[in-house]
């Protein structure tokens, strides 16, 4: 891979402090901006193969997000709550002094990011929305919940629910820290080409703090930015059906099918890189 110019700058926001990553072309009119937030278990470095094909024509910025890289939280044991990455994604945004971006997320990274093109602050801040392999959470219980009303969908509902399965296991206490570090990081770091250190251990906490608390979550507000979701026919957690309805509440969507698995941005780099140059 290149060596990419990197300018590193550190963000403290309410209870973490960011490590942000920024690449490319700098700053100027008729320069596109990308803001790429990452999923679990990862940090900014799953992007660095699609940044290597991007930075030449664009302005791009990650960063890791609290749980994760070299960014950490301030006061233990941390506030990972969706409000709070939300919030980091704006403090993110006004540090940078930066405005109709481009917001990429995948995983984790785009569960952020639903939710942030459905706040008000995303208003002449967020232009566009790419999202990958993660659903905004309030439509992935509607989903959910329309399956169960529709005894013909319940295969569908099947079907999400076994792929979710690890989501309870991540609930239990130690026992998913435990398998992390005595095999599953070894071997995920090993499928990854890098090292993701306690990463795994530290992001459990995404899963514990947000998903069922926001079962009660009510259904998405309106988003009127063109929005774009990648959906990877092979990946393990998440059904390519999940993309049904979201034409309800996004007025602009795109929906674009995907040869690979969960890990696309990472493992497909090109790929994504000229869907992002022709948007």
């Amino acid at each position: 891979m290149p060596a990419l110019n990197e300018r590193r700058r550190t963000v403290r926001t309410e209870g973490a402090e960011l490590a942000v990553f920024e690449y490319g072309l700098r700053p100027a009119p008729g320069v596109a901006t990308l803001l790429l937030v990452h999923g679990y278990p990862d940090d900014h470095r799953l992007y660095l193969p699609l940044i290597t094909e991007l930075a030449a024509t664009h302005h791009v910025i990650a960063y890791d997000t609290r749980n994760a890289g070299v960014s950490s939280v301030t006061e233990a044991p941390g506030n990972f709550t969706l409000d709070a990455l939300v919030d980091d994604v704006f403090a993110v945004l006004a540090f940078m002094d930066v405005s109709d971006v481009h917001l990429v997320g995948h995983d984790w990274g785009s569960i952020q990011g639903w939710a942030a093109v459905q706040d008000p602050r995303a208003a002449g801040l967020i232009a566009r929305y790419t999202s990958i392999s993660g659903p905004d959470l309030g439509h992935f219980i509607s989903w959910l919940r329309s399956r169960a009303r529709n005894p013909r969908r319940w295969p569908q509902l099947a079907g999400q629910l076994l792929r979710s399965s690890y989501v309870a296991g991540f609930q239990v206490p130690v026992l998913p820290e435990t398998i992390w570090r005595l095999v599953l990081t070894r071997l995920y770091e090993r499928s990854a080409g890098r090292r993701v250190n306690d990463d795994p251990v530290r992001g459990l906490a995404l899963y514990r703090q947000n998903l069922f608390p926001r079962v009660r979550r009510p259904s998405p507000a309106q988003v009127s930015v063109p929005v774009n979701v990648v959906v990877p026919l092979k990946d393990p957690f998440l059904s390519p059906r999940l993309t049904d309805g979201l034409e309800l509440w996004v007025a602009d969507l795109n929906v674009v099918r995907a040869d690979g698995g969960h890990w696309w941005p990472a493992t497909h780099p090109k790929e994504l890189a000229h869907l992002l140059r022709a948007l």
